[in-house]
């Protein structure tokens, strides 16, 4: 891997991590093409440069929830909002710990990567006429949680199956969007945890920093076109990318 193959990974994972066309899937795609191995540690360092995105975007609510936390304010919206962040990360924990390696091995199938591709497109047409107001209860936070863990199949994005099935529950788009995007945060952290003995054995250099930061850029962007897209009823336009993907997957990588 030259650098230049290093700065287009970090691009593709910065932008299809949160715009909803699953970025697991496209790195594998783009790898394919490219006809690159990449260690596993590069690619958690480029999922590091997309949580500093989410973060930075989402800044200020994650302040007031720290503070919440800290004050042991339990009655508080913020709290509450971190305690439902909790229990949506129980399905991945659990579904990622008991089904890892089948998950892994998908990523070999560019037939599994367009299935995943097609479902996510499913969902997010199915999410154009299945909305409301309402706000994420404990059993939502549960579903939604549960579709963050099957996005570790490649295919699936994490932004779009989430954000979809919060919308299809009926969770107004600005929660949709927010809880989503909070979700995130341990699920990435877990992940890079998880592997934090081969980053550390890794000697990636200036690849992984310049990667870190193009991902974190094009991440930041990506985030703030999803918003846009929610806000004005037009993520689900984002289905036919899915479907024309998956179609070319089949088609030309087969």
């Amino acid at each position: 891997m030259d650098l230049i193959q290093a700065l287009v990974l970090a691009l593709v994972q910065g932008l299809t991590e949160w715009l909803p066309v699953s970025s697991s899937g496209h790195l594998a795609i783009a790898q394919r093409l490219m006809g690159l191995t990449v260690p596993v540690a590069f690619d958690v360092m480029l999922h590091m440069g997309t949580l500093v995105a989410v973060i930075a975007f989402l800044w200020k609510d994650l302040l007031a929830i720290l503070k919440s936390v800290l004050w042991l304010d339990t009655k508080s919206e913020n709290f509450r909002l971190f305690s439902l962040v909790a229990v949506g990360t129980v399905p991945l924990a659990v579904i990622g710990f008991i089904f890892m390696k089948f998950f892994e091995s998908l990523f070999a199938s560019m037939a599994a990567i367009a299935a995943g591709l097609f479902a996510t497109g499913a969902l997010l047409l199915v999410s154009r006429v299945r909305h409301g107001d309402k706000a994420v209860s404990w059993k939502r936070a549960l579903i939604i949680g549960a579709m963050q863990a099957a996005s570790i199949a490649p295919g699936i994005s994490r932004s779009g199956s989430t954000i979809s099935i919060a919308l299809i529950t009926g969770v107004n788009k600005v929660d949709a969007f927010r809880f989503s995007f909070l979700l995130s945060i341990p699920a990435i952290l877990g992940a890079s945890a998880a592997k934090f003995s081969e980053i550390a054995l890794a000697d990636l250099g200036l690849y992984a920093t310049v990667g870190m930061a193009v991902a974190a850029v094009s991440g930041y962007l990506a985030i703030k076109v999803v918003s846009k897209l929610i806000l004005s009823g037009k993520f689900h336009l984002f289905a036919f990318y899915c479907f024309t993907a998956g179609i070319a997957v089949l088609l030309l990588l087969r």
